[in-house]
């Protein structure tokens, strides 16, 4: 991908809005290998009515890189019809990807990591839309990007931030922080589902998880109690959190987006029968039983 000079552009309105905000990256209900419209229509609208500031779609717990071109038309179309006044962010793993974002009216991008140079591959992907940096765990399809390679990455003008998902590793997350202070004009994002809590008192001002798109009031509220300086909401939120995370991001790590659904039709939110999810693992009965533990308990800790 050729390097490209890209043209200052202000992305600090989409950064203020996401800042303090929590961003669920939400999965796509599926029934077998089609997608559930009934169960997409029902989320979208129950997510609507929780305190995010927006929602994260093709995203790893979208499946985006999975999904044909017409099913992330269609996804994103959901969403945007759904949450018109909220940060619509979109994955992209490629410039085809992040036009179709912006025709699909998506207020920013979340750029999948890649090892093949990356500076010139988010400079070029950030040519429309403001974005945000990936730092993913190896498992996932991750890239360890070293130091040098995130300093040159958030100095690109429209880089909002970065969002850090090493899943395990607080030494990681803890250079990356370090990192962010030499960039105070950008945002530290966490997406670390199982230590959500330390993750935002090492300095991240937002969250883009997974784990969020399910029980979404208690990780709004886990963001706003740090904020406020509320820290006995904040251990107690953190405490029930972590709980769920080891439920649901449990090995195999990949069968989260089958997990999470799993919790939103504990939930309510969407049919039982609308939680498949075509490219993860199969999980017996009994991690479902577990998961709607965990959702039971963790909805306990919100009074």
């Amino acid at each position: 991908m050729a390097s490209h000079t890209v043209p200052p552009s202000d992305s600090s309105p989409v950064r203020r809005r996401l800042e303090w905000g929590l961003v669920p990256a939400v999965p796509v209900p599926f029934r077998k290998s089609s997608i559930a419209d009934d169960a997409q229509r029902a989320y979208a609208t129950w997510m609507a009515a929780q305190p995010v500031a927006g929602v994260a779609v093709w995203a790893h717990t979208g499946r985006g890189n999975h999904l044909s071109p017409e099913q992330r038309r269609l996804v994103l179309a959901a969403w945007r019809m759904a949450l018109p006044g909220k940060v619509l962010i979109a994955g992209a793993s490629s410039e085809e990807m992040a036009r179709d974002a912006k025709n699909g009216g998506a207020d920013a991008l979340l750029a999948f990591p890649r090892r093949a140079d990356p500076v010139a591959y988010h400079e070029a992907l950030s040519r429309d839309l403001p974005i945000i940096a990936f730092y993913l765990y190896d498992a996932a399809g991750g890239v360890a990007y070293d130091d040098a390679t995130l300093h040159a990455i958030l100095r690109l003008p429209n880089v909002i931030g970065i969002k850090v998902a090493t899943l395990d590793s607080v030494i990681t997350y803890q250079r990356i922080a370090a990192v962010l202070r030499d960039h105070p004009d950008r945002l530290l994002i966490t997406g670390e589902d199982r230590f959500l809590g330390y993750s935002i008192m090492m300095g991240a001002r937002g969250a883009l998880v997974g784990m969020g798109s399910a029980l979404t009031d208690v990780q709004a509220r886990v963001l706003a109690s740090w904020r406020d300086r509320d820290h006995a909401t904040f251990s107690r939120l953190t405490s029930a959190l972590d709980a769920f995370g080891a439920t649901t991001f449990a090995v195999p790590v990949e069968g989260y987006i089958r997990r999470m659904l799993w919790a939103l039709a504990a939930e309510g939110v969407i049919p039982d029968d609308a939680c498949d999810d075509p490219w993860g693992p199969p999980l017996p009965a009994a991690e479902r039983e577990a998961v709607v533990r965990a959702v039971r308990d963790a909805r306990a800790a919100r009074a």
